[in-house]
């Protein structure tokens, strides 16, 4: 049986650091995209460099990317997202560690038996903000 590993943020605009936990998320299953809507985007960075239909779909053409779906609740964790979709592997990306992860995340993948993975697609490399900065 094939497991489904969840990744989640905005990924706005897609970078390097992105492919690589993608690619290293998918050894261990299909990838499923929790995308953060426009207005989270807006609450955590200020801006929306590109909208949520254009990030949609270039992740979806990304060739280790299963599906895109909905970041699912109104606050800055995964949480709802994880309730809804029950991944079997949710995998954080090269910023995330066991220390630096919301508690309440951690405690929703105990209470559905969600494997964690850290440092997913190795260090942190790159920053989508630092890449917007550069243009303006």
């Amino acid at each position: 049986m094939v497991k489904t590993v969840m990744v989640s943020g905005g990924y706005d605009p897609v970078h390097i650091g992105h492919i690589r936990q993608f690619k290293a998320a998918s050894r261990h299953g299909n990838v499923l995209v929790a995308l953060c809507s426009d207005e989270w985007l807006i609450r955590k960075k200020g801006y929306v460099f590109m909208t949520y239909d254009e990030r949609r779909e270039i992740l979806e053409g990304i060739r280790y990317v299963w599906k895109v779906v909905p970041q699912i609740g109104e606050g800055d964790t995964a949480v709802d997202s994880l309730e809804c979709y029950k991944p079997d592997i949710f995998a954080k990306g090269g910023d995330r560690g066991p220390g630096n992860m919301p508690e309440e995340e951690l405690d929703v993948c105990k209470k559905l038996g969600i494997v964690v993975l850290y440092g997913v697609g190795g260090s942190k490399v790159q920053s989508s903000s630092s890449l917007v900065k550069k243009i303006v």
